[in-house]
């Protein structure tokens, strides 16, 4: 298991359409794992392959960890079957969006049909901050970013600052 480097906006990777997994296997159980370690190391409650540079359809979780246990979800081909009409506000950040907080409005509730870390068919009945967090990751596997739900003024102020902040920068 390993940590890796997560993508951060802009980056085309990130626009990306992720592909379906064929078959859940050790190499997935694999990815998974350094996903989940990767999602630790950065603070994080949810990560989607395409973030680490994988374009497939596998999303990490973890909405309890930071309060000192540790309960991981593995969603692999997940389809949100059902959204709630009503709706919830949370401020949403993002691994990809380093540092960078807005509310977005999303379903409070979902049901959400996925495979598990050992390829077993499950339906998961989600609502308040894990109905938000699985269709925050699930928005990742279409290349949307929560930034894509905020004005154009919010959405560029953020990746203006973005920009300004990146370590790979140089000023000549």
């Amino acid at each position: 298991m390993s940590v890796k480097t997560i993508l951060t906006e802009p980056n085309k990777i990130l626009r990306q359409k992720s592909k379906p997994v064929k078959k859940v296997g050790k190499k997935e159980q694999n990815l998974m794992d350094d996903m989940l370690d990767t999602m630790y190391a950065a603070d994080g409650i949810g990560l989607a392959a395409i973030q680490i540079g994988i374009p497939i359809r596998i999303i990490v979780m973890d909405i309890s960890w930071n309060k000192g246990k540790k309960n991981p979800m593995y969603f692999v081909n997940p389809i949100i079957q059902k959204k709630d009409q009503e709706k919830s506000i949370y401020e949403e950040g993002c691994l990809s969006v380093p540092n960078q907080f807005a509310e977005v409005e999303r379903p409070k509730k979902c049901e959400v049909e996925y495979l598990n870390y050992e390829g077993e068919k499950k339906l998961l009945k989600a609502e308040g901050l894990l109905a938000t967090c699985i269709q925050h990751e699930m928005d990742h596997l279409e290349g949307i970013l929560f930034i894509d739900y905020l004005s154009k003024l919010k959405k560029s102020m953020i990746i203006k600052k973005l920009l300004k902040n990146r370590p790979d920068r140089i000023v000549v």
